[in-house]
């Protein structure tokens, strides 16, 4: 929602409404969705988002060095409020490189996507590997830029 030049509304993955209209999205991806940009396939899309979500719901490890720590303490700011740029880069653990099931890995994807309008009480990470301390609307703003980003990524 734009309210001014200058004021910006983002949409909430907790909001009942807001997070039926990401699910909508997605029910929109078929098994012949091509990206406008990037390598992965729309069943590696998935299978990349439900595993940076499992990290909040506490499923999902990340390996992350020192220096990378660092930086992704000093990038949070503008990252969780901006746009995710094209091609950006990304976790070891999120590359997916096999294929899977496609409608299994949309449906896994809902259901992930659907736990979150259950409330901040799905989130049991506060500390991401690499981002830092986290609050529930860092989570908010990370999962929904995340998701809306690689949604965008498949043109829907």
């Amino acid at each position: 929602m734009i309210l001014s030049k200058n004021e910006y509304i983002m949409a909430s993955i907790y909001d009942t409404s807001d997070n039926t209209q990401l699910i909508n999205r997605i029910q929109k991806l078929n098994t012949s969705s091509t990206p406008l940009w990037g390598k992965m396939s729309v069943d590696q899309m998935c299978e990349h988002c439900i595993a940076a979500i499992n990290v909040a719901f506490g499923k999902q490890d990340l390996t992350i060095s020192f220096p990378m720590r660092l930086l992704g303490r000093l990038l949070k700011n503008k990252a969780f409020n901006s746009d995710f740029g094209k091609n950006s880069p990304t976790a070891k653990e999120f590359r997916i490189t096999a294929h899977s099931d496609f409608e299994k890995s949309r449906d896994q994807l809902i259901a992930c996507v659907q736990e979150f309008a259950k409330g901040t009480s799905v989130i049991t990470v506060m500390h991401h590997p690499f981002w830092g301390k986290m609050s529930f609307e860092d989570w908010d703003k990370l999962m929904w830029r995340h998701l809306d980003h690689h949604l965008r990524q498949f043109g829907v």
